[in-house]
Parts: C-alpha cells; sequence; structure tokens
C-alpha cells in the first residue's frame, strides 16, 4: 500500500524538466510519461522519461525520482541523499547491483524536498500486499525457479556482508567505528523514545520484547554493512530469477551481519506464517536459509534468535509510526490501521516466550 500522491503531473513534468535542463547543460529537456508507482512509504517515487538534444543527438532516459518524505515520516531523521550516496557507494562493487545514480539535489526549494534521480531498472519485484506467497508472479513458478530466487538474494546479501565498508563507505563511520553495535543499540533507544505517541497498538508487548532486546544483547564485535532492510521483497529480478536491483538503503548502517539476517527471516514469517500463508513450495525453510547464508557468506551465524527478536521490534515501530499516520491522515480504522503493527508484535511475543523456553 502505499501513501496517495497530490502532485500536479504538468507541474511537476515543468519543474523536473527545468532542473535537469541545467545540470545536463542542455537547452531543454522534455520530461514525459510521469507516473507514481505503488510504492512503499518512506520515500516518494515518481517514474518518468527524460530527452534532449546534445551535439545534435536525441537522447531518451527511463529515470527515476526518489523524494525524501515531508508528510508521512517513518524515520527519525529520513536522508534521501543518504541512500543515493549508499547506492553510488555498491555501484563500485560485483555482487550489489544498485541503479545507477545520475544526479542528486539537496535544495529543497524545487520538489519540496531533497531528492535523487536514478536509472530505472526493469524487472520484477515479489510484493508485500498481498503477500508474494498468494498472489502474483512469483506464485506462477516452479519450486525450482523459487529456490533460484531464494539463492541469488542470499547471495547477494553475502556479496553486500563481505563488502570492507573502509572501501567506499566511510560515510557510515559517524564515529560509530570500533563500537558500530553500541551505537546500533542507542540509535534504536533514540528511535524507541521517539516513536512514543505512535506506541498505541499491543504497546505493553511492545515494551516488554524492547526491553528484552535493550537488556540482553549478545556481545558482537563484527563491523560490515547493514543493509537494514534485507529482504526479496527489496530486490528486483530477472525472469531467470537472478538480482537485477537492490533497493531501500535508507537504515543502512555499520554492525554485525545478523542484524540483516534476523529481518531477512522475520520477514520470512511475516508474509507467511505470521498471516496464516503457507509458503510457495521451493521457498527454503528457517535452517536452511541459515545454512545457506553461511555458505555463501562464510559468516558463521550466532545469537540469530535474538537478532531476529530485534527485527520484530523494529519492524513493529515502523508500522506502528505507519499505523498512526494512516488513522491521522486518511480516516483508517483502528483496526485496519494497526494490522501489520500487531501482527508484528505478536510475532515479537512469540519469538520471546521461546527464547525464554529455551534459556
Amino acid at each position: 500500500m502505499a501513501m496517495p500522491n497530490a502532485r500536479d503531473i504538468g507541474r511537476t513534468r515543468t519543474e523536473v524538466g527545468a532542473w535537469l535542463a541545467a545540470r545536463l547543460g542542455a537547452g531543454r529537456v522534455d520530461v514525459g510519461a510521469v507516473s507514481f508507482p505503488k510504492a512503499g512509504f518512506s520515500n516518494e517515487t515518481i517514474f518518468l522519461t527524460a530527452q534532449w538534444q546534445d551535439a545534435g543527438e536525441t537522447h531518451t532516459e527511463e529515470l527515476v525520482l526518489r523524494i525524501e518524505p515531508t508528510s508521512h515520516q517513518l524515520f527519525v531523521q529520513p536522508d534521501a541523499l543518504f541512500q543515493a550516496a549508499m547506492m553510488t557507494a555498491l555501484g563500485e562493487h560485483d555482487g550489489t547491483p544498485v541503479p545507477r545514480i545520475w544526479f542528486t539535489e539537496p535544495d529543497p526549494s524545487i520538489l519540496g524536498a531533497p531528492f535523487f534521480l536514478m536509472e530505472r531498472k526493469h524487472g520484477r519485484i515479489p510484493a508485500d500486499v498481498p503477500s508474494y506467497h498468494v498472489k502474483g508472479w512469483m506464485t506462477e513458478l516452479t519450486p525450482s525457479q523459487v529456490s533460484r530466487l531464494y539463492d541469488s538474494g542470499i547471495a547477494a546479501l553475502a556479496a553486500l556482508h563481505r563488502i570492507d565498508w573502509r572501501d567506499g563507505f566511510e560515510f557510515l563511520d559517524q564515529g560509530r567505528a570500533g563500537r558500530a553495535w553500541p551505537a546500533y543499540l542507542e540509535e534504536l533507544d533514540r528511535w524507541y523514545t521517539w516513536a512514543a505517541p505512535s506506541r498505541i497498538f499491543d504497546a505493553d508487548a511492545l515494551d516488554e520484547a524492547y526491553r528484552y532486546v535493550a537488556g540482553h544483547a549478545p556481545r558482537a564485535t563484527a563491523e560490515g554493512i547493514v543493509w537494514g532492510d534485507a529482504r526479496v521483497g527489496n530486490m528486483m529480478f530477472s525472469d531467470d530469477q537472478q538480482v537485477v536491483a537492490m533497493f531501500d538503503w535508507e537504515t543502512a548502517a555499520l554492525g554485525p551481519p545478523d542484524i540483516d539476517l534476523g529481518w531477512w527471516l522475520m520477514f520470512e514469517d511475516f508474509l507467511a506464517s505470521a498471516q496464516g500463508v503457507a509458503r510457495l513450495e521451493g521457498t527454503p525453510g528457517r535452517a536452511e536459509i541459515i545454512s545457506r547464508y553461511e555458505r555463501a557468506s562464510g559468516w558463521q551465524v550466532a545469537d540469530i534468535d535474538y537478532y531476529q527478536l530485534l527485527a520484530c521490534v523494529v519492524m513493529s515501530l515502523i508500522n506502528s509510526r505507519l499505523g498512526r499516520l494512516l488513522m491521522e491522515n486518511h480516516g483508517m480504522s483502528d483496526e485496519r490501521a494497526g494490522q501489520w503493527a500487531r501482527r508484528t508484535i505478536r510475532m515479537a511475543g512469540d519469538l520471546l516466550n521461546m527464547i525464554r523456553e529455551r534459556a
């Protein structure tokens, strides 16, 4: 589900055309085929085509604008240009395909907020709503094709984790090097405090799960690039089930790679068992996902139950904020707006009970 878009298409064409002409040094850029896809809530997304003349030659490009959110802020401090920096750096490494960044624009006066322009990739993205396990193009794949898609996605995640953050990602440091994991937890605490007005769905259960996460953090010294939203739903695939692009880097950070694997496992449950849906045949189970990741990355996974619980807590904060925005700005009922938050909070409670039983 995506937020309604109130931008005027004609005005958007004019504004983007003038801006892009200045950046390209072209006399004129014609902007056409402007559309607002059903994207997520963390950014405003606009598809467009741009055409211009250069030395008598006509250039036509399919492009995507990603604009920093202003009216539907899910995170403490959204930063579109940070995402662009991540994709620019990732583009220099093998195994982590991302769209090419054309330009970034920090000036909010042009489109109302900072934004960046990137190439438009073509392929297929597994849908979250409804779950790709029950509807959409993935349901038409054979079990072996589903398995191959997961292998490709896990390989891309492993490739990300093999990158040395000092090779082009120094901007992630921000004083965190040497203490990335404690810094991650401190940032989570700030986020939890900031999200207090949105913690209106099963608040006591969410607080219990958060207190466990904050008080039982394992010792973790590994410091690598953490995607923050690692899942097949943030990947675009070719017809032969290979990853052609990886998206949504707003929560990238330094930390142990287990953060991403915990998120991946959490999302697998969120889209299947947590809503009473059977996984597609060919989808690897939890143990197999961990095994495939360990083989691809060379990393020995530890304390994964904790990191999956951490993911449930983070996702619950996001979903709680989303639910509140849907109620306040779009008149959605408490039951409907809070369904995703309640689902992830319930997942957190079930996982916490399991962890305690095993202790």
